[in-house]
């Protein structure tokens, strides 16, 4: 049996756990929240055994069993720590700690105790990431020259956000979401699936603003804006930006020397990945307005959700390789080198600021392997 703790019963934790019910070899054994009221309220909903205390948690998973780290972003640091001390392995909501040299103090515990320490997104495991990285490598479609990926969420302090509630009726956590930002939330939905594909970041030079003053009269907020120009080390130059204060623009184009690979919904485990071919009509250059698209040979990849509120997404995709990697005493895909490199070059755009200047990451990681289904 494949054991899951589940720690913070918030907002999220409902959406991995609708995500559970789609792999039946997982079983979610507890759950454990400091808000008393809200424990009960989500172990009700989804008949679970909640513990009376963290160390009571974690001693259910303890050895080949699997931490979730659900709780707020400020936390993620010291529960991951008393965690991995507590001889877990532990897939943490992303970042993995909001500094980082307390990630990379952490992912050093986790290799000293021989536990893997991996954090979301998901989404660079499911089929639509998987379908692009397929493409690009397999070279049918160009060579890629420059990428832009879009991650910008509408005007979110305008939306009816007190009426926005989990299954289990934990309210979504809006002063949270401001406080960390955006890009904290957002740019590892692609940012992953970059790294996965073209390695290390060498170079972040962003920029990132706080534009929106008045956020429903939530202090200290984040930056609600930031772009990012990043090279890597075997990629084209990316644009990556994240807002809450431009209309809804979740695409990713490639755009290669043949024309251009295209996905248009980061949150859509399949989304389809088309490709545009480049064409000459007379005196026109223009890509084709009828695009092709693009299929793995696999007939089965993973477990689908359908869609809920914004998101068609498997969350619990990263757990589950997880603990495949775990079984089989290998490293996750997603854990240890590509988490901590996740959490550098998103720290380094969400920090810019607006005097911006480059920002060489400190940390660095391979390529991602492929999923079996998609190579």
């Amino acid at each position: 049996m494949k054991r899951v703790a589940i720690v913070g019963c918030g907002f999220v934790a409902d959406l991995y756990m609708r995500s559970f019910a789609a792999h039946p070899d997982i079983t979610v054994v507890g759950c454990y929240d400091q808000d008393s009221a809200r424990r009960a309220a989500f172990a009700a909903h989804w008949h679970l055994t909640a513990t009376d205390s963290f160390a009571a948690l974690a001693a259910l998973v303890a050895g080949d069993g699997l931490l979730l780290n659900l709780t707020n972003p400020r936390a993620h640091y010291e529960v991951n720590r008393a965690a991995l001390e507590a001889g877990c392995h532990v897939f943490c909501e992303k970042p993995l700690a909001m500094d980082f040299e307390e990630a990379e103090s952490l992912v050093a515990l986790a290799h000293a105790k021989g536990l893997q320490l991996g954090s979301a997104p998901s989404s660079v495991l499911g089929e639509a990431a998987q379908t692009l990285a397929h493409a690009l490598r397999s070279g049918a479609y160009g060579v890629p020259r420059l990428i832009y990926a879009e991650l910008d969420d509408g005007f979110i302090p305008q939306a009816p956000l007190e009426d926005w509630a989990s299954e289990s009726g934990a309210p979504w956590p809006y002063e949270d979401e401001f406080q960390i930002g955006c890009t904290l939330e957002h740019a590892g939905y692609y940012l992953s699936w970059l790294i996965a594909m073209f390695g290390a970041v060498t170079r972040v030079n962003a920029v990132s603003a706080e534009v929106l003053p008045d956020k429903r009269g939530v202090a200290e907020a984040a930056p609600d804006f930031s772009v990012a120009v990043l090279s890597f080390e075997n990629g084209p130059l990316v644009r990556l930006t994240c807002s809450i204060a431009a209309p809804h623009d979740h695409r990713l184009r490639v755009i290669t020397d043949a024309g251009v690979l295209s996905i248009k919904k980061a949150w859509d485990n399949a989304a389809p990945v088309r490709f545009y071919k480049r064409l000459r009509l007379r005196r026109r250059l223009m890509e084709s307005p009828l695009g092709k698209r693009i299929r793995l040979s696999a007939k089965t990849t993973h477990p689908k959700l359908p869609r809920k509120g914004a998101a068609a997404m498997n969350f619990a995709l990263g757990p589950a390789e997880m603990l495949d990697a775990i079984k089989a005493g290998v490293p996750s895909r997603i854990g240890g080198d590509f988490a901590l490199h996740l959490t550098e070059v998103t720290l380094a755009i969400q920090n810019a600021g607006l005097t911006g200047g480059a920002y060489v990451p400190k940390s660095r990681c391979e390529k991602m392997e492929p999923m079996p289904w998609a190579r």
